[in-house]
């Protein structure tokens, strides 16, 4: 009987250990890439809060890792701020991360409170000794079933305008009692009423039509102007 012969296959250990070291490497390169640090970072849409603040309320002022920090997280964390409405972050190419700010409006100072901030969510704030407002102080109290009307008010008012009136007065008479008195930075006096604080958005428009006369504008009652003697 014929003897069955069993060739013996070599083990191609060069081509294994290649392989291996191939595999390794890439392993090894796309690790290397995941932990690369973010280079730039860009702060968008913030006036009053400086930039070191929102970056280390994001959790990204160390610059960590592009691809393995999650995004969502870090404005989960900014949003959770009484300052901060809205945040999105988001990558860009090379290793850039943008963050972009919704900042809560600050509306006004209340005397009676120390000077406390209130803002367009309605929020009462004693403010961070890093941070000032230019915002209209209310000089006295606004009954409560009067203050969220107010509030609401004070919100529709443009930013260029808000930062014209320096105080404001809750002025109720006989025939209205959603009546407020506004001081301008200018000199001049606004009366207003709830239903009509948008009114005070047209206050250039008056402005140039007054021919630098300074006084009493109404427009609580009709629309007219006292000159100041």
């Amino acid at each position: 009987m014929a003897k069955k012969i069993v060739k013996k296959k070599k083990l191609k250990v060069f081509n294994l250990l290649l392989i291996l070291i191939v595999t390794s490497g890439l392993f090894f390169g796309v690790y290397v890439y995941l932990k690369l640090p973010i280079v730039n970072l860009i702060v968008k849409g913030n006036n009053y809060l400086n930039d070191d603040y929102i970056l280390s309320l994001s959790g990204l002022r160390n610059y960590p890792s592009f691809w393995l920090t999650s995004m969502n997280k870090g404005e989960k964390k900014l949003e959770k701020s009484d300052y901060i409405v809205k945040a999105k972050i988001k990558r860009e190419w090379y290793h850039k991360v943008v963050i972009e700010i919704e900042e809560n409006r600050a509306l006004f100072s209340k005397e009676n409170e120390n000077g406390k901030i209130v803002f367009d969510d309605g929020k009462t704030l004693s403010v961070r000794d890093d941070l000032s407002f230019r915002v209209p102080r209310l000089i006295n109290y606004v009954p409560d079933d009067k203050y969220s009307d107010f509030v609401k008010g004070m919100g529709n008012i443009k930013g260029d305008i808000l930062q014209k009136i320096s105080d404001i007065e809750y002025v109720p008479n006989d025939l209205d009692k959603e009546r407020f008195l506004l001081y301008m930075d200018d000199g001049n006096m606004v009366y207003l009423t709830l239903t009509k604080f948008k009114m005070i958005n047209y206050y250039n428009d008056v402005l140039e039509q007054l021919e630098d006369k300074r006084g009493i504008l109404y427009l609580d009652n009709g629309n007219h102007f006292q000159i100041k003697e």
